[in-house]
Formats: structure tokens, sequence, C-alpha cells
């Protein structure tokens, strides 16, 4: 599971997947109309922020993957509700913690906090301002990633290397941004690149969140193992979604230029 504060387009997140995989928290532009099943906040004594916290820390880690592999062979992946309030808060804040760094601080950041994104990883040596890059490399003896003749480092092998059902987020990330890019072409403006590399602070930030990420594997796990081990709902005790609720909700045609157009 992976989340996004921007609204994401028919190719999120790997081509593959496309628009019909995501869940929006709410189901109006204005954010009113929660996009859950009626009764079930309620029954849980949980906002919807809370659920979707809950569901993500659960969700958003190998160790769920690990641990249900042959489950996922059918989708969708289902998710686990403990019975115990105290366990369901830790996990839903840990699920925070996640999406405020695969946000980069857009979401879920409490009223008196501002993140700021910062990691091990330095840029060493900055990307010449004369020739654009075409390629990068990484030398995993001494933990450096090159692009063109830029360095940023420590960069460690399982930030380099980390993927999310297949794609490898950093090859991917700086694949597209190279002067002659990865991916499919579709018309003349998929050439168009700046003039000098301009990615060396956005690049930074990629590695800073990664590196949270995998730091933050190990409390992911063993809230799962608590929570697996935990007295669960079962889901015939649970609220169950009409029909309408199960289908996307009727927009205006006004609303519908709006959500085109990322309003």
């Amino acid at each position: 599971m992976v989340a996004s504060a921007a609204i994401p387009d028919l190719d999120n997140f790997r081509g593959s997947f496309g628009a019909r995989h995501v869940i929006p928290l709410y189901r109006d532009i204005d954010a009113t109309q929660p996009n859950v099943t009626h009764g079930l906040l309620d029954f849980l004594s949980v906002s919807e922020e809370d659920l979707l916290a809950y569901v993500y820390g659960v969700l958003a880690q190998p160790a769920y993957v690990e641990r249900f592999w042959d489950e996922l062979e059918l989708p969708p992946p289902h998710v686990p509700i403990t019975k115990n309030a105290e366990l369901f808060a830790q996990v839903a804040e840990h699920g925070r913690e996640l999406i405020r760094w695969h946000t980069y601080g857009e979401r879920f950041v409490r009223d008196d906090e501002h993140l700021v994104l910062d990691g091990t990883a330095r840029n060493h040596k900055a990307v010449s301002q004369t020739e654009y890059p075409n390629s990068f490399d990484y030398d995993e003896e001494t933990r450096t990633l090159h692009v063109g003749d830029g360095e940023f480092g420590p960069v460690e092998p399982d930030v380099y290397h980390y993927s999310v059902s297949g794609l490898a987020v950093v090859k991917s990330w700086l694949g597209y941004r190279m002067k002659d890019r990865k991916g499919k072409k579709s018309s003349p403006l998929d050439d168009i690149r700046p003039e000098v590399w301009t990615f060396s602070k956005e690049l930074l930030e990629l590695l800073w969140v990664l590196e949270r990420t995998i730091a933050l594997q190990p409390a992911g796990k063993a809230l799962l193992d608590k929570v697996l081990a935990s007295e669960l709902w079962r889901a015939d005790e649970l609220p169950k979604p009409t029909e309408a609720e199960r289908k996307p909700p009727k927009v205006a045609p006004a609303a519908t230029d709006q959500l085109e157009l990322g309003v």
C-alpha cells in the first residue's frame, strides 16, 4: 500500500495498476463524506483519519506481504482489526508517521509540528551545471550514488535497492530524470529537459524518506505481530457496505472539471 497527497493519474503507480486501485479518503471534493462504510467509524469509535492510519500501519510494510504472501494471490488484501483500543491507537500512530513521510510532510502533520525532511545522505559533489547527466550508478562498497559526475552518500544498499511491488524506487526516479529518459514516449514534449540538473534537493529528500521508511519497519512488524496475537473483529461483526457505498459517487459536471484540474 502506498499513499499520495496528490491526485494520482491513470498510470499510478507502476503503469499496470491504474486509477482503479486508488481508494480516496473522502467521497466528495470538500472532504466531508468519509469513504467508509456507514456506521463503521461509530462502531470502532474512531475517526476516518484514524482508520486510514491504522490500515496504512498494517498494510504499508513488507512484514504484511511476507506474512500473507499466499493469501495475497487473491486480492483484495484483508485488514486484521484488533479489538484492543490501545493497540489500535499505536498502530494508527505508526501509520500516521509513515504517511507524514510518504507524503513529504503534506498530510497528517500535527498543528504544532512542521515536518523537516532530513537523513544521513548528503550531496558530497555537486552535479555538473554544464552537462546534463545521462547516467547514474551505485558503488555499494563506498555507499556512493553517482549521478553524472555528482556524488551522494552515504546511501545504504537497502535504500538504493528499495522496491515496492517490483518498482525499484531510486532507479526508477533517476531513470525518468536522465537526459535520455526511460519510459514510454507519447510526444516530442517527452524529450524536453531542463538546461541544467535541478533535482539534487528532491533526490536527497527521496533518499531520506526511504531511510526513515526502512528504519520504521521493525516497529511496524512488532505491531503487526501484536495485532495478529490479539482478539480481532470478525467480518460478520462489522457493519456491511451498501451497494451504493460500493459505487463511485455521482459528480456534477462542474465538480468533475474541478477534479480533473486537481482543484
